[in-house]
């Protein structure tokens, strides 16, 4: 069937307990895993088994979003979409594409697609990763977007003087109400905390079921070979095909040639507006005397702006050393003493930050500088008119 199939000495390993231990431990840690006698079913190619299995598959290649709000498809839309993502990534039997997508049969069939999903590469461990509980233990590498914030407010003071009691009737009611808001949000925060530990103890079984699975992984491949040979034979012909994605219909071709050549005439009528609005606009300020003073200015401020970036370019390279990965990362504390592993050391991602940093300001120096020179040229040969600059920060 084309794929990484694991034989072992059928004489050796473990005793008679170890196959529904590893059926029952992999069951638990795939998501909306059926249960072992869906498995045990299926080697016989029982009609009831392939239902669940058909959920399976599809949880599998498609899994949900973070926040599960997307609405699951029909029973037959999901044996579609399982058809087509397994040919898509190569399965190369195709007794697949000929079972029936009402669920009627096909049980031992798909069993042996997810055996070769499991064998094929890290498909648990991929899937733990996916719905692993995020508890907000991570760190960008890189922040493209840095919002300032002012900070609270400092608070009023009000000069001494004689009380008011109506005032302090307002105090104690604000006291109050505030007083109840921070009890509700405790009790909120309480009734996450106990979700959130739910969802872990959750994660866990799952992780506790991945690594019994690991350790009788074995006798479940020594089984998967009798399901393997209990399975009729292909034609040698269907057996030798050469795996093919989907392809596109006829009919959709000419379709795509269609728009393509549609956007194709946007895109040339758009290049004329824009052409003809900078003539014009190049045409409104020559009028005004700045007309070869523009275009010099503006090649000028091109060209400036290009040596910016590519010196600034230069210089993240020669700070960065060697490359590392763009995006969150987990803050974990190592051992004194421990050697590096894949994660990045927190005094690394400071210094490349503050090396990043200074170009930056410095950037942004020259930009300012530049910036006031232009004003200042303005306000000259504009005299009818006032310039007033932003209030500096």
């Amino acid at each position: 069937m084309g794929r990484r199939r694991r034989r072992v000495d059928r004489t050796a390993g473990a005793g008679a307990g170890a196959l529904p231990e590893a059926i029952a431990a992999l069951s638990r840690s795939l998501p909306a895993g059926p249960s072992p006698e869906i498995f045990r079913r299926a080697k016989f190619d029982r009609p009831e088994a392939a239902p669940a299995l058909w959920r399976l598959l599809f949880r599998v290649l498609y899994p949900l979003p973070a926040d599960g709000a997307s609405a699951s498809p029909s029973p037959e839309a999901q044996a579609r979409l399982v058809k087509s993502a397994l040919r898509a990534q190569g399965y190369p039997r195709t007794a697949l594409a000929q079972i029936p997508e009402d669920g009627s049969q096909g049980s031992r069939e798909l069993l042996l697609a997810v055996s070769w999903l499991l064998a094929r590469g890290p498909l648990l461990e991929r899937l733990l990763a996916q719905t692993r509980v995020q508890l907000g233990d991570e760190m960008p590498v890189c922040e493209c977007k840095v919002l300032a914030s002012s900070g609270p407010s400092a608070p009023h003071v009000e000069a001494e003087g004689p009380v008011d009691i109506r005032r302090v009737q307002w105090l104690m009611g604000q006291l109050r109400f505030r007083w109840r808001h921070l009890l509700c949000s405790q009790q909120e925060q309480c009734s996450l905390l106990s979700k959130l530990l739910r969802m872990l103890e959750c994660e866990n079984a799952r992780l506790e079921a991945a690594l019994a699975w690991r350790r009788c992984e074995l006798v479940f491949w020594q089984w998967m070979d009798t399901v393997l040979d209990a399975c009729p034979p292909e034609a040698p012909a269907a057996a030798s095909q050469p795996t093919f994605l989907p392809r596109i219909p006829e009919y959709w071709v000419d379709e795509l040639e269609l728009v393509a050549r549609e956007l194709q005439a946007l895109q040339e009528e758009l290049r004329l507006a824009v052409e003809t609005r900078r003539a014009a606009w190049e045409a409104r300020v020559g009028g005004q005397g700045w007309g070869l003073e523009w275009t010099a200015m503006r090649q000028a401020l091109k060209e400036a702006v290009e040596q910016e970036l590519a010196a600034l370019q230069r210089s993240w390279e020669q700070h960065r050393g060697p490359a590392q990965p763009h995006g969150p990362h987990r803050l974990v504390r190592s051992e004194e003493g421990a050697t590096g592993g894949w994660g990045l050391w927190a005094s690394e991602v400071i210094g490349t930050l503050k090396s990043q940093e200074a170009c930056l300001e410095a950037v942004l120096c020259q930009l300012q500088g530049q910036c006031r020179q232009e004003l200042a040229r303005l306000a000259g040969a504009l005299p009818g008119l006032i310039w007033i600059p932003p209030p500096g920060r």
